[in-house]
């Protein structure tokens, strides 16, 4: 596999919400080699017509390419927003053992 088949995928948790079995539930399913979750973060967007301001956390997985839909898929049964965030940034430049490590947790 090339550099660019391991992606990092964004998505946010509602601050209130318990990522650990989130985050357990992606790992253990092999969707995701790790996940990161932040402190909260303050979000601005509008939704719905109206700007909202949210307390939230920043998640960060890191997996394959070959397993985004089977994530989206997962991830939006777990989620408890009706439009959770999901952006895939492609992991160009990442190390060859820390990219190895990824498929390796995800792929088998």
């Amino acid at each position: 596999m090339e550099p660019s088949d391991v992606v990092i995928v964004l998505t946010t948790l509602p601050a209130g919400a318990d990522p650990g079995p989130f985050a357990t539930a992606l790992v253990e399913e092999h969707l995701a080699a790790c996940v990161s979750v932040s402190a909260e973060v303050r979000s601005t967007y509008r939704w719905e017509g109206s700007v909202t301001e949210d307390v939230e956390r920043q998640v960060i997985i890191k997996t394959a390419a070959s397993r985004i839909q089977d994530l989206r898929a997962r991830l939006t049964i777990l989620h408890p927003c009706t439009v959770p965030e999901f952006i895939v940034l492609t992991a160009a430049g990442g190390s060859d053992d820390y990219l190895a490590w990824v498929r390796q947790s995800v792929l088998g």
